[in-house]
């Protein structure tokens, strides 16, 4: 059952994030605003998603000080993996210009391949807990795609490459989510602490993606949207935080 509903939120994500950015480019002028609007409540969810809830459910089934070190962990491979692979992750504006000049596109099309596959090892873990916590966690991973997704359609549109094909190319990398969360399901279940673990190495990936990558471009907006972005993230925080308390609440009655 938990790879069934698993394999359907992984889909319809995928399906929605692919959506907004082909529309998006179809309608000229849309881009900016459809960023502005969802990098504060994507980072808003990543950081709910990984404090409450990832942590808690690591800490509860292992030693808080090897979780914390799993977390160390996956806050560092991030790093590394934005430094050492070209593409790994984008979603500002001029990093799109950047790598039009430095980056072939298959080596872009690899990297988002390989961003898909980290994202779907964090939502297999997620499910081995629950499907509450599962679906949390597809929900920070789709709203985090929606800017990468327009980064890398406005790269290969920009060397030639028509919508159908750059839908295509990106369809076809999202499949590496679906794979890699249906075998990190199906063999953590069998091997001792592998939950945990992966538990708080994906909590260290969105604490990163959140606070290095997401925050930092609040920061550096004009006054006013600044402003409402941030009052848009806290908020977030706390929404997402109150929805994941409600359900665990529910799971124990």
């Amino acid at each position: 059952m938990e790879i069934v509903v698993m394999t359907l939120a992984i889909m319809l994500a995928s399906a929605a994030s692919l959506g907004l950015a082909a529309a998006v480019f179809v309608r000229k002028g849309t881009q900016a605003k459809l960023i502005a609007a969802t990098l504060p409540i994507g980072a808003g969810v990543l950081l709910a998603a990984a404090l409450f809830d990832l942590l808690p459910e690591a800490i509860e089934h292992a030693d808080v000080h090897d979780i914390m070190m799993w977390l160390a962990i996956g806050f560092l491979v991030f790093f590394l993996l934005e430094r050492l692979a070209p593409g790994f992750h984008r979603h500002h504006e001029h990093d799109v210009k950047r790598a039009r000049d430095e980056h072939q596109n298959r080596s872009l099309v690899s990297s988002d391949l390989l961003h898909h596959c980290i994202d779907g090892m964090a939502i297999g873990a997620a499910f081995l807990v629950s499907i509450p916590t599962g679906v949390v966690t597809v929900l920070a991973v789709a709203l985090h795609e929606v800017p990468k997704e327009l980064g890398t359609f406005g790269i290969l549109l920009s060397r030639g490459w028509s919508t159908t094909k750059a839908v295509v190319a990106n369809a076809i990398t999202a499949i590496g989510t679906v794979v890699t969360a249906v075998v990190v399901y199906m063999i953590g279940a069998d091997v001792d602490g592998f939950t945990p673990a992966l538990l708080a190495l994906t909590a260290g990936l969105f604490i990163y993606i959140a606070a290095s990558d997401i925050i930092p471009d609040i920061h550096e907006q004009p006054r006013r949207r600044g402003r409402v972005q941030a009052i848009v993230l806290v908020a977030t925080v706390v929404a997402i935080a109150v929805l994941i308390e409600t359900v665990r609440g529910l799971a124990a009655h």
